[in-house]
């Protein structure tokens, strides 16, 4: 029986993030029951085509998922549980914002069934948070870390780094007090100028300046040093983890193991009748919802994935892992030899430069070759 991993969008936030491009909605009022009734109904008509499946993990996204009633949390978790086959030690992931009246309802969450929380801290320091338009305060980044690790066994935070005026010595204090807090797992992003954005708009105008390029590789590089004291290993390119902290539902993700997408903007690569099927559902939240009311689902489109897009897809997802990519998983998930989808000679002066190497039947970036890993595979794959 094939393991599956299963997303659940959540597509609201209390206010949209000045950075951010993600599919989130701001409504006065969110539709609780209605979205509930939605994202039940769209999981068992995704359940029902995919046929017996062994569940790997669960992960709650979005939008704010602990916006969420909690009692949608546990029925989505109870459906899943009649509709599949569950790892023993399933993974059951939720987002959170670190706000007061969230971190208060960790409780109901963790009797629902969540068993880790990733919350999305972003930053300890005041300025920052205000600066990325947070809605929660430094202080409640602080406590809602507190209480997590009181309630839930598995925890990780995110934060951004790459931001207008930061310094080193600055990040790695920021780094120790989180970490000092939460030593588990911890998601790591550049701040990125994304299209569509506020930010995008007070960039051009020159009102944000974003550190130059060796600043914000001398500030990851920090990262994995200050990490590394807290016993945390960079298992891929932006996640460091404490030994068996991993996050087991982004490991599908970079391995291209099948993972089924539900709600609004979701997407997904499912195996069904001998075929990978890239999926996607509607990315506007009502509009979704009216369509699994008259249809049962929001897809927008179900496509077979080509054997060269598998190959890429794979690829670009594999190297960023610190294990790699394993060439006979590779042969088995694409129906290609490794090296008809590399370069050969990009892969030879890749290999001579140190920026990957090949051995025990594995490909496997280098940490010179993850620092300029973008450019790197637009030139390394086919």
């Amino acid at each position: 029986m094939d393991t599956l991993a299963l997303y659940i969008h959540w597509p609201f936030c209390l206010a949209k993030c000045p950075y951010c491009d993600f599919n989130s909605h701001v409504r006065e009022r969110i539709p609780q029951a209605r979205f509930r009734d939605a994202l039940r109904r769209e999981l068992a008509w995704e359940a029902a085509r995919l046929g017996p499946r062994r569940l790997g993990s669960i992960f709650f996204g979005g939008g704010t998922p602990s916006l969420m009633q909690p009692e949608t949390v546990a029925a989505l978790i109870e459906d899943a549980r009649t509709l599949f086959a569950w790892e023993s030690d399933i993974e059951i992931t939720l987002e959170a914002n670190p706000t007061s009246v969230e971190a208060g309802r960790f409780v109901e969450f963790r009797a629902a069934g969540v068993n880790r929380v990733s919350l999305g801290v972003q930053s300890l320091e005041e300025a920052a948070l205000r600066r990325l338009g947070r809605q929660h305060s430094a202080v409640q980044a602080v406590a809602a870390l507190e209480i997590a690790r009181r309630i839930f066994p598995r925890i990780s935070f995110d934060l951004i780094y790459a931001r207008p005026g930061q310094t080193l010595p600055d990040w790695r204090a920021e780094l120790r007090r989180a970490l000092d807090l939460a030593a588990d797992h911890l998601s790591l992003y550049q701040l990125t100028i994304e299209p569509g954005t506020v930010f995008e708009g007070a960039f051009r105008r020159g009102e944000i300046v974003l550190p130059d390029e060796d600043a914000a590789a001398a500030l990851y590089e920090a990262t994995a040093e200050e990490a590394a004291r807290y016993g945390l290993a960079p298992y891929e390119v932006s996640n460091y983890a404490a030994p068996g902290a991993e996050s087991r539902h982004n490991l599908a993700y970079w391995r291209y193991r099948d993972y089924a997408g539900i709600g609004p903007g979701a997407h997904g690569r499912v195996s069904l009748n001998g075929e990978l099927l890239a999926t996607r559902r509607h990315r506007a939240p009502e509009p979704w919802a009216e369509r699994v009311e008259r249809h049962g689902h929001g897809s927008t489109s179900e496509e077979p994935v080509p054997q060269t897009d598998r190959a890429r897809e794979m690829l670009l997802m594999g190297l960023r892992l610190t294990e790699g990519v394993d060439e006979q998983a590779f042969a088995a998930r694409t129906g290609m030899a490794l090296d008809d989808a590399l370069e050969p000679d990009v892969l030879a002066q890749a290999v001579a430069e140190g920026y990957v190497a090949r051995a025990s039947g594995r490909l496997v970036a280098l940490p010179e070759g993850r620092l300029r890993l973008d450019s790197l595979l637009a030139a390394l794959v086919r």
